[in-house]
């Protein structure tokens, strides 16, 4: 149902066939979401992506973590993982920057809690059926993670029985992580960025 309202029609659709911006008189596609031709559609597209952002393919894999997705900004595209700005050079000949992280390693049920500054090699001679999670910290944090989850401590190694309370922990630290190593990439880019190689 429609009512005239100050002299305007209001509560009925009605599709213009003509774009509506200011001077122009190109048609409008019956698929378009607002009454505007494809050029002046597309002109509000670059609009909002200059205000947001546009993901999307990169162009090359990230030099740091090897994604393939990205965000395309007027000033240039950053990967979308660990936001390394595409075409800025790692200095090669400056050693990678220490990144400590707590791993957490499942096997059937139990977890391995460790910690490494090289988690790729590390896991590499581990027995596991499943990375868990990480979490930022050196020895300190996996020591506080012992004694927290002591309980559940297997005798003298770093294996703990999967208690309701590690279960908790571990999917606190993956709340919004797909990936791990995703997130390890971004702390090493982050960790990169500081030191301005």
């Amino acid at each position: 149902m429609s009512r005239d309202v100050g002299g305007g029609v209001y509560g009925v659709v009605m599709a213009s066939t003509v774009c509506v911006a200011s001077g122009c008189a190109s048609a409008v596609d019956a698929d378009a979401p607002l009454d505007l031709c494809d050029w002046h559609l597309s002109v509000a597209a670059d609009w909002a992506g200059a205000q947001d952002g546009v993901t999307d393919l990169l162009p090359s894999p990230c030099v740091l973590c090897d994604s393939r997705l990205g965000v395309r900004w007027p000033s240039g595209w950053v990967c979308a993982v660990c936001e390394w700005r595409v075409g800025d050079v790692v200095d090669g000949e400056l050693a990678p920057p220490r990144v400590d992280v707590v791993y957490y390693l499942g096997y059937a049920d139990r977890v391995k809690i460790g910690t490494t500054a090289q988690p790729r090699r590390r896991l590499r001679v581990l027995w596991h059926d499943r990375l868990l999670a990480f979490e930022r910290g050196d020895r300190l944090v996996e020591r506080r993670r012992h004694d927290q989850f002591g309980a559940e401590r297997f005798a003298r190694t770093e294996w703990f029985q999967l208690s309701d309370a590690l279960a908790a922990h571990i999917d606190a630290l993956r709340a919004g992580i797909e990936d791990p190593w995703q997130q390890f990439a971004r702390w090493t880019s982050e960790a990169i960025a500081r030191r301005g190689a």
